[in-house]
């Protein structure tokens, strides 16, 4: 299996790759990394671990969600991909509250 190089926060992974997938690997590598520097930038979250289950649950959570229709007043639901960063947090933050090792 063909192996490719992939950064993600400015670290750097070798990956496994499916023949003829390197596109959609790399895709999928961009994605990841939007996710957690969208989750870095809002500055609330530090640990690489928590950025990293916090982008995991909120591309989870896009992809098991049933696509709106946009919105006429302009809200969060008129853009796809679009995230509410503090609400995903506050929820992680709960869902983590008892487990103060991955803190």
């Amino acid at each position: 299996m063909k192996q490719i190089e992939a950064t993600i926060l400015g670290q750097s992974y070798v990956l496994a790759c499916p023949p003829g997938k390197d596109a959609q690997l790399r895709e999928a590598v961009a994605i990841v990394d939007r996710e957690m520097s969208a989750i870095r930038d809002a500055g609330k979250v530090k640990a690489r671990e928590r950025m990293a289950v916090l982008a995991a649950l909120n591309l989870a959570y896009q992809k098991a969600e049933p696509k709106p229709a946009a919105r006429a007043d302009g809200g969060a639901g008129s853009q796809p991909g679009s995230v509410d960063l503090d609400a995903l947090i506050q929820r992680i933050d709960e869902a983590l509250a008892a487990d103060g090792q991955l803190l």
